[in-house]
């Protein structure tokens, strides 16, 4: 018996010898299974290094590790990404974003006019599902399953360029409100794209991961995920590997493009008042909302940020249209007046400096606003601030300085911001697809227990 026991130990020494020798002296495997985060505002891919344990967020080639929710529609192609956004405001009707909101889900006729007035596309109803209609040199529609494989196919041809080689498999996230038939329409999306799903896994779930808790001794942590577009909180519970959402709310009109336009009606009402007028040509305002989105970013770093450009005015433009009509100017504004040539137009080189504090004014009631979610989760889950073992932080728009300090404020500790909260959910989701790829060395996989009976509690 000690003999078999000896030879025994012998052979597993021998295993974890080779394996050591393996991962040491043998080239690298190229990976398998590829890693992608379909977000709303922003969608990004990675891929998970079997050996080195890194996680690489793969960048398209202008340099970007996440490009815009976006496709455009021309009589000449189908534009995807940052070439579509290009393309937002000189083709508006046929620019569809935001269609993670509508993939997989049926609306009555009344809630469909209410999302769709939202947007400068149209809207229809088949069946009950949201379809887009396009008009270029033809007349047709597209589904949210089709704009959102226009996006996967992107990424997967960034991933191929990366690696080398041709991908078919890969592990997606999404939000972990969205129930089976969404789960399901947006598997077909990426079906559409050539792309086999192997497991779907829950975006706070994922974010969860890229912070290294799934191997962590924590229990409750609360997901805070403002984006572009939405705000999603999540309080999970996690024992050893696994994974339990206790608790959902958000705000699905609530994000860093209503920070944007706050201080882009800012501008308008600043440029107004000094010159009487307002801009109308659509690369100019095109121009200054990427202006308004730069000095955003640039807050986060620094306490004050310059917009500086020419614009073209309208010597004739009516009066100011005013708080009353802000809607509208967000839906079409400025943007969509045509120049006629008989016009009495003035070119002026505006410039204006933007503070930290004038920002945080303009926003500081939608700020405010997180909290509301904050608070109901931790209701619904029977929890006090103070047992919270972990505040994860995602999205982009948690970089800005004034909501940390709200958050923090609000439980009188930090929250983790040790990863890039743009790249939290593809990180987490390359970890899992490594190990649904057998990559090495191996991490602790999560696993969700689906909780049938939760349901989302949204605020707007």
């Amino acid at each position: 018996m000690a003999g078999e026991m000896t030879i025994l130990g012998s052979a597993i020494l021998a295993l974890l010898l080779a394996g050591y020798l393996a991962q040491q002296y043998l080239p690298m495997p190229t990976p398998k299974v590829i890693g992608i985060d379909l977000g709303t505002t922003y969608c990004s891919v990675g891929v998970f290094h079997p050996g080195t344990a890194e996680v690489k967020v793969i960048m398209d080639s202008g340099g970007h590790q996440s490009i815009p929710s976006i496709v455009s529609f021309t009589e000449e192609d189908v534009y995807v990404g940052y070439d579509s956004l290009e393309l937002a405001d000189s083709n508006p009707q046929n620019t569809i974003y935001d269609a993670k909101r509508f993939i997989g889900k049926i609306f009555t006729p009344e809630e469909l006019e209410r999302e769709s007035d939202r947007y400068p596309f149209k809207v229809l109803s088949k069946d009950g599902e949201a379809v887009y209609s396009i008009t270029t040199n033809e007349t047709f529609t597209v589904t949210p399953e089709y704009i959102g494989s226009q996006l996967l196919l992107k990424l997967k041809k960034m991933a191929e360029e990366y690696l080398g080689l041709p991908v078919s498999k890969a592990v997606i996230s999404v939000p972990a409100e969205f129930d089976g038939r969404q789960r399901n329409y947006t598997v077909k999306a990426a079906n559409l794209a050539g792309l086999d799903i192997l497991r779907v896994i829950n975006e706070p779930t994922a974010a969860a991961m890229a912070y290294g808790l799934h191997k962590a001794d924590v229990f409750n942590v609360l997901v805070v995920d403002l984006g572009g577009g939405t705000l999603d909180v999540s309080l999970l519970n996690k024992q050893g590997g696994m994974f339990l959402t206790r608790a959902m709310a958000g705000n699905n009109k609530l994000g860093g493009q209503d920070f944007n336009q706050r201080l882009l009606q800012y501008l308008y009402d600043d440029i107004y008042t000094t010159y009487g007028s307002l801009p109308f040509r659509k690369e100019e305002i095109h121009r200054l909302r990427q202006s308004v989105e730069a000095v955003k970013l640039n807050l986060t770093l620094y306490n004050s940020s310059w917009v500086h450009m020419p614009l073209t005015l309208s010597a004739q433009h009516p009066t100011n249209p005013g708080e009353s009509d802000q809607e509208e100017r967000t839906k079409r504004g400025p943007l969509h007046r045509e120049e006629s040539q008989d016009e009495d137009i003035k070119r002026v080189h505006f410039k204006t400096e933007i503070s930290r504090k004038l920002f945080e004014h303009l926003n500081d009631d939608l700020f405010q606003k997180i909290l509301v979610p904050i608070e109901r989760v931790l209701k619904e889950g029977h929890l006090q601030k103070d047992e919270v073992d972990e505040i994860v932080l995602v999205g982009g728009s948690t970089r800005i300085p004034r909501i940390r300090q709200v958050i923090r404020d609000f439980f009188g500790k930090e929250p983790n911001t040790s990863v890039d909260p743009d790249l939290a959910v593809v990180t987490g989701v390359a970890i899992q697809a490594g190990i649904m790829g057998g990559s090495w060395p191996l991490q602790v996989s999560a696993i969700e227990i689906p909780n049938r009976h939760l349901r989302k509690a949204n605020f707007n």
